[in-house]
């Protein structure tokens, strides 16, 4: 009989920063580089390794979400001022198992909850691997794909 997965989604703690950045950049070079021009390759790896980022997200203002499977981080999503996905990554061999949506889900919580109004949506510039993804949850395009410093993106949102 196979053992059954249990996903636990959670806010992660100050010591997760770094395994979570890694894991993006794991992810986002298996699925996402080869979408992209040199240049943006650079700059997004620039992106998750920013100190700036960092110390955003120890101030409270950049919140990381994990995803653990049997204690093992596979996914992980950042939400910037309760509104913006600006990261989503699930590893690979995770891909299509639900932990994405949850990930998805535990944002749109917390943006609800963060907002304080009836009107909360919440926005992500999608990268052309996970457009699809994003229509799937009930995310609509506000523009067609754009790109900037490198890295593609459709701007996309749900109404929560």
């Amino acid at each position: 009989m196979e053992e059954r997965k249990t996903c636990i989604c959670r806010e992660a703690s100050p010591d997760e920063w770094q395994d979570a950045m890694g894991l993006a950049w794991r992810v986002f070079l298996r699925f996402n580089a080869a979408d992209y021009p040199e240049d943006g390759v650079k700059n997004f790896f620039h992106f998750i390794t920013d100190s700036t980022l960092h110390r955003m997200f120890l101030a409270g203002s950049y919140h990381l979400f994990c995803a653990y499977v049997n204690d093992v981080m596979v996914g992980m999503i950042t939400v910037r001022k309760t509104e913006h996905i600006s990261l989503l990554f699930v590893d690979g061999a995770h891909h299509k198992q639900g932990i994405g949506m949850k990930l998805v889900d535990t944002a749109c919580r917390y943006c609800i909850a963060g907002s304080g109004s009836g009107s909360a949506r919440l926005t992500v510039h999608a990268a052309p691997y996970a457009v699809e993804f994003y229509h799937g949850l009930g995310f609509c395009d506000l523009m067609p794909e754009q790109e900037a410093d490198g890295i593609r993106f459709t701007p996309m949102e749900i109404r929560l």
